[in-house]
C-alpha cells in the first residue's frame, strides 16, 4: 500500500486538531455531556469512519477497504471493552460526573500515545521477524481464555489496585477534591495533589495493558502501518460520548466479554496461520473479508443475546448459576 507523505500528514494532522478541539472544548466547560450531544458527536466520529473507510477502498483498493473496516471493528470493540473499566475506576476513585470528561479525554490521548508507540515496535517485529506471528497468535489466545475464565469466575477488574496507584497514593499527599485538570496546588505552603493524578496514572496503567492485546489483534487482520493507525484513531475517537451515551448499556452487554473472547481466538488462529503460510507450510491463509463476517456476526449475536438476557432479568427471570451479575471484563492478562 503506498502512502504519500501528503496523506500522512493530513491524517496526523487531523486527528491532532480533533483532540485540540475536544480538549479546548472540555477545558472551557467542563460538563456532563447530554445525550443529544454525545449521539451527535458520536454520529459525527462514526460516519468519519465510515466515509475514510470508502476513501480507502476506492483510492488503494477493494482489499485494503475490507482490512480498514475489519481492522476498526477490531479495534472499536475492544475500546468498548475499555469503557467497562474506566466506568469501574471512575466509580472507585470517585471521579464528580461533571470531570470525568476530562478525565476520559486523558485517557483517550494517552492510549493514542501508547498505541502509537506499540504499533511502531509491532511493525518492526512483523518486517524482520515473521515468527513473531506465533506469539501474537498464541497471546491472543491465551487472552481469549483467561476473558472466559475471569466471566466464569465472575473475577472483577479494580484498575484503582494498580501497584503503581497504590504506590503514588501511599507517598504523595493526595487532597480530598478535585480541580479539574489542575494536578497540583500549595495547601499553607504544602504541595497539595489532585486526586485526579491518581485516576491519570489508573488510566494510563490501564491503556497499556489494553494495548497489549488491541495492536496484536489489529496485526492479525492487516500489516499496513498506516490502516493500523487509522483503525486505532477512529476506535478512539467518539470513546468519550459513548461512555455517557451508552453508560447504562454498557452494563447489559454481560456476554460481550465472551464475544470479545471469540473473536481474539479466532484473530489469534488467523495469525497462526498467517505465520505458517509465511513459512511456506500452508498454501493459503484466512481472508480478512471471513473474519470481517465473523467480526460482525458474533458482535450482533453478543448484543442480542446480552440484551435479551438483561430484559429477562429484569423482568424478575431467575438467571442460571453462571449468569448472576457478571462482572465488567477484566483487562488482559499480565
Amino acid at each position: 500500500m503506498e502512502i504519500s507523505g501528503l496523506e500522512w500528514a493530513i491524517t496526523i494532522g487531523v486527528t491532532v486538531a480533533v483532540l485540540l478541539f475536544d480538549v479546548v472544548v472540555i477545558a472551557r466547560k467542563p460538563h456532563e455531556p447530554s445525550l443529544k450531544e454525545c449521539a451527535a458527536y458520536l454520529s459525527v466520529y462514526v460516519g468519519a469512519a465510515i466515509a475514510f473507510g470508502a476513501w480507502v477502498w476506492t483510492s488503494h483498493g477493494h482489499d485494503y477497504g475490507v482490512e480498514f473496516y475489519t481492522g476498526w471493528l477490531v479495534e472499536y470493540s475492544l475500546s468498548v471493552d475499555n469503557l467497562f473499566v474506566f466506568i469501574v475506576l471512575m466509580a472507585a476513585l470517585k471521579v464528580p460526573r461533571k470531570y470525568q470528561q476530562e478525565a476520559l479525554m486523558v485517557g483517550i490521548i494517552l492510549a493514542l500515545v501508547f498505541r502509537g508507540i506499540f504499533i511502531a515496535i509491532g511493525y518492526t517485529l512483523v518486517e524482520n521477524f515473521s515468527w513473531v506471528f506465533y506469539i501474537f497468535g498464541a497471546f491472543l489466545i491465551y487472552t481469549a481464555v483467561g476473558l472466559v475464565r475471569s466471566y466464569r469466575n465472575h473475577e472483577e477488574e479494580h484498575p484503582e489496585d494498580n501497584k503503581l496507584v497504590k504506590f503514588a497514593q501511599r507517598r504523595l499527599n493526595v487532597a480530598e477534591d478535585y480541580r479539574g485538570l489542575t494536578l497540583w496546588w500549595r495547601e499553607n505552603g504544602v504541595r497539595v495533589f489532585s486526586p485526579m493524578l491518581i485516576v491519570i496514572l489508573a488510566l494510563g496503567a490501564t491503556d497499556i495493558l489494553f494495548a497489549l492485546d488491541s495492536i496484536p489483534a489489529i496485526f492479525g487482520i492487516t500489516q499496513e502501518p498506516y490502516l493500523v493507525f487509522t483503525a486505532n484513531v477512529f476506535a478512539l475517537m467518539g470513546l468519550r460520548q459513548l461512555y455517557f451515551l451508552l453508560g447504562g448499556l454498557l452494563k447489559r452487554l454481560i456476554y460481550l466479554s465472551l464475544g470479545l473472547a471469540f473473536i481474539l481466538a479466532w484473530i489469534g488462529v488467523k495469525l497462526i496461520i498467517h505465520a505458517l503460510y509465511k513459512s511456506h507450510v500452508l498454501d493459503w491463509e484466512v481472508p480478512t473479508l471471513a473474519s470481517l463476517a465473523v467480526i460482525i456476526v458474533t458482535l450482533a449475536i453478543t448484543a442480542v443475546a446480552s440484551l435479551s438476557r438483561s430484559r429477562s432479568l429484569d423482568s424478575g427471570g431467575t438467571p442460571d448459576a453462571e449468569e448472576v451479575a457478571p462482572p465488567p471484563p477484566p483487562a488482559p492478562p499480565h
